[in-house]
């Protein structure tokens, strides 16, 4: 596996293919259970919301400071995302959720991943309770990587050079990572969601490293698709979803195998425009796969969603759709997430 250098010059102008690292155990920490093999890592602290650029950025950082050290390297991360515990009501387009972030995060090579809850009681913890009772007094690190412009503990007091100021106190090193840049453009989940709003996702892969992916359980339609010569296999995101509505080029993981796809995101104005759902036409596949967890990777942007004046013109439409699908995805090679 190559993480790309902190100035990303070593980043194509397309996809960077990340291969998974080889199967190790990858240990996941919730809470007070015990930390075990994980006790006195160096932990990267942070969202991790995509496991973009600038986090691998992070974690490459300490993964080579728990080789100097020969201690475990893990995350430090938070569930629900605080933004989502701070928002209430208010949905927030998350990149990743935590199964996705999860499965990311193992595909680094990582040894394991701290997973605390993010509620009332750990929003009211001072920076200072926050390092002295979870980082030293729970899990004893040896060493924590930040981000520039990470912060935590209440009202975000902890910052950068407090962590700092608390590693030469309780002896644990402490690195903070620059900004990551990408051809001038500093990388973070903002600009990567915004583009996915807009239905550049091919915009969005290359902030990312990897095509950006959703993953869900296959569910009855109303097998309008099928009727069409086109049987679709049928997901429903999260609400919060931002992605742009429209037909994609996408590819599909599901049985072990991955099959070139189309799909449409929206709500069919043809005949409904009810819930939103993403309809996927897996092509050369036959088989039932209601039931099952599919993951499906997002390559090019084909066209909006739209209203047509017949079937026949919608199906014709499909087919197009169809072949420009198989020719983006031949064009953008055998590229899939890390997963």
């Amino acid at each position: 596996m190559t993480w790309p250098r902190r100035d990303g010059t070593n980043a194509p102008r397309s996809f960077l293919f990340i291969e998974p690292m080889a199967p190790k155990r990858f240990l996941v920490v919730r809470d007070s259970a015990p930390d075990g093999a994980l006790h006195g890592a160096v932990v990267a602290m942070g969202n991790f919301d995509g496991v973009h650029r600038g986090h691998q950025a992070v974690i490459a950082a300490a993964q080579e400071r728990a080789r100097t050290l020969g201690k475990p390297a893990a995350v430090l991360t938070f569930e629900p995302h605080p933004r989502a515990f701070f928002a209430g009501q208010e949905p927030l387009f998350r990149l990743t959720d935590e199964a996705a972030k999860l499965r990311l995060l193992a595909s680094t090579g990582l040894d394991g991943a701290i997973v605390l809850t993010f509620d009332a009681a750990l929003a009211g913890l001072t920076a200072e309770e926050f390092v002295r009772d979870i980082l030293v007094g729970r899990f004893a690190i040896s060493g924590a990587v930040i981000g520039f412009n990470f912060h935590f503990g209440k009202n975000r007091a902890g910052s950068p050079d407090f962590l700092t100021a608390q590693g030469r106190k309780f002896g644990f090193t402490v690195d903070v990572v620059p900004p990551f840049e990408l051809n001038g453009r500093s990388v973070s989940s903002e600009p990567i969601r915004a583009a996915l709003a807009a239905g550049r996702v091919d915009d969005a892969a290359e902030l990312l490293g990897f095509p950006w992916f959703v993953s869900g359980e296959v569910i009855h339609g109303d097998k309008r698709g099928r009727e069409l010569g086109f049987p679709t296999a049928n997901l429903r995101l999260d609400t919060a979803c931002g992605l742009r509505h429209g037909v994609y080029a996408v590819r599909v993981a599901c049985g072990g195998r991955r099959y070139d796809s189309v799909a449409n995101f929206g709500r069919r104005p043809m005949f409904d425009s009810g819930a939103v759902l993403l309809e996927v036409f897996l092509f050369d596949f036959a088989g039932d796969l209601y039931g099952q967890r599919i993951d499906t990777a997002f390559i090019a942007w084909i066209r909006e969603e739209k209203m047509f004046a017949s079937v026949d013109e919608l199906t014709r439409a499909i087919n197009d759709d169809a072949d420009k699908a198989r020719a983006a995805l031949k064009r953008a090679g055998d590229v899939f997430p890390p997963i």
